[in-house]
């Protein structure tokens, strides 16, 4: 009696097996369309670590702000910036947002008398900042130029990559803060910006 139920079993599972097969084979593209794009991958010298680097180099598309309107609108203007930064280091985009109301006012050309640069104002390796000297030589010589951080959408991605990793250090947005501001205003500006992110929630 068993081997009159199993046979019919096997039976349908074959009949499943093969009906999926099909299906999926009918809707996979045929060699022709896919040999240009392979040969094409293959003089490339196309590979899975390439195509992340390519995906993570593509501009993050937010479907709409998600900052308060309350923001003024030289902050606003940002906004698609801002959350593609966001989107890029895991932080609030509020923060990022408060950070730039803080230290610009939303002014892509604001130049502090430090010397630091842009939206974020972050310090660059050259300008006024070339001066500032840390035990081992210029402080700032690994930064970018005034110019490359005159590009809005730059001084975005690494003023925001800056705090990000100061919060990933230290793990709180105080601490983060404290590191990333001007240095003779200590917690103060820490706790500027967090009442700049709280008012504006």
């Amino acid at each position: 009696m068993r081997r009159i139920v199993v046979l019919p079993a096997i039976l349908i599972g074959c009949l499943i097996v093969i009906w999926v097969g099909t299906v999926a084979a009918a809707k996979m593209p045929d060699q022709d369309t896919l040999a240009p794009t392979l040969t094409a991958s293959a003089q490339t010298g196309f590979n899975a670590k390439t195509a992340q680097q390519d995906a993570a180099n593509q501009p993050f598309e937010s479907a709409s702000c998600s900052l308060s309107e309350q923001y003024p609108n030289e902050i606003l203007q940002w906004c698609g910036l801002i959350e593609e930064a966001a989107h890029e280091t895991n932080l609030p985009a509020a923060l990022i947002a408060s950070v730039m109301l803080q230290e610009s006012g939303g002014d892509p050309s604001a130049y502090s008398s430090s010397g630091a640069v842009g939206l974020m104002q972050v310090m660059p390796k050259d300008g006024l900042a070339a001066d500032f000297m840390c035990i081992n030589g210029p402080c700032f010589a690994d930064r970018p130029t005034i110019e490359e951080l005159q590009n809005p959408q730059f001084n975005i991605a690494y003023g925001s990559r800056l705090l990000a990793d100061l919060f990933a250090t230290h793990g709180s947005y105080r601490e983060a803060l404290f590191r990333y501001g001007p240095s003779n205003m200590g917690y103060r500006y820490a706790d500027l910006v967090l009442s700049i992110w709280e008012n504006y929630q």
